[in-house]
């Protein structure tokens, strides 16, 4: 089916009256009767009953009609939709983030998108450590994610959502649990739990750094898959952990102890990464709305 035929097809369905419909068209109703005509011959099938007074569908034309009607609806919007898409309005953008510690960041970032582009999709990933969602965002398997990083690689653009402390989980009873702040170097004879490391890993790079500061290297005795596990190893006497902010105030741990670092180490970054020769504009319209939501470029501390 032609657009052309499908425009008379529906301009005689609505209209019921070829003169009426061929009016609507601007042009003669000989050349709308031969288009409708063309048409139920492509088909092999009768489309309209017509007299001099009245027109209906057949029982093939009736079901044919709302379709026909969407091809001219989608031709018509055409313009439209190449429009919305070449300024972001529309598509698909695949956030990758680590649930549950970052879920009050992506969440109204959910919500402003929704609002502001109500025509983007962003699909969510969920329980995406930081340097797998790196990963993922390098190969191509997402668009953006949401973690912490110390270093990028510099293909990899990035804008900061947040920062958070970092802070010592002890087991409660853990004999330095009564001190306001705890010394990395007072540490040095615990086990403790951490989660995956790798080259991007950042809360593991940091408790190394922090441990070879105090001059130890820490005793690792197991390793959580995600911060929810390590703080039920920590309450269990598996160990201690380093964490932050967010896992104490987003993450109910109980049989756990949260103290400040005496030394005050640098706070962890929270970042939205994406490739930066992904020039998807329904990606940079995500980033805008981030960086509108969070206007502060240093990053709050949450």
């Amino acid at each position: 089916m032609e657009i052309q035929q499908a425009r008379c097809f529906v301009a005689v369905a609505e209209e019921r009256h070829f003169g009426r419909a061929a009016e609507r068209l601007r042009m003669t109703q000989s050349a709308l009767s031969r288009s409708v005509a063309q048409l139920e011959r492509s088909l092999s099938s009768r489309l309209v009953e017509r007299t001099t007074r009245w027109v209906s569908l057949t029982a093939a034309g009736e079901a044919l009609l709302p379709h026909a009607q969407e091809i001219v609806t989608l031709v018509d919007r055409s313009a439209e939709i190449v429009e919305e898409a070449t300024k972001g309005r529309t598509g698909r953008v695949r956030l990758g983030f680590a649930s549950p510690s970052t879920n009050h960041v992506v969440g109204p970032l959910a919500r402003q998108i929704r609002d502001r582009l109500p025509g983007l999709r962003l699909e969510l990933v969920s329980s995406m450590l930081s340097h797998l969602g790196l990963d993922r965002v390098l190969a191509g398997e997402l668009d953006m994610a949401l973690g912490r990083w110390d270093l990028l690689p510099a293909d990899v653009a990035s804008t900061v959502i947040a920062q958070e402390r970092l802070l010592i989980a002890l087991p409660v009873g853990h004999p330095l649990a009564r001190r306001s702040a705890v010394s990395i170097k007072d540490l040095e004879k615990d086990s403790w739990v951490v989660l995956p490391s790798g080259p991007a890993a950042a809360l593991p790079q940091r408790l190394h750094s922090l441990a070879a500061q105090a001059g130890f290297v820490p005793k690792i005795t197991q390793i959580a898959p995600d911060s929810a596990t390590s703080l039920v190893l920590v309450a269990a006497g598996y160990g201690v952990a380093l964490t932050q902010s967010t896992v104490r105030d987003h993450i109910h741990a109980e049989g756990v102890e949260f103290r400040p670092i005496a030394e005050q180490p640098p706070p962890l970054k929270v970042k939205l990464i994406w490739r930066r020769d992904d020039e998807s504009p329904a990606l940079h319209e995500v980033i805008d709305v981030s960086k509108h939501l969070h206007p502060v470029s240093s990053g709050a501390f949450l």
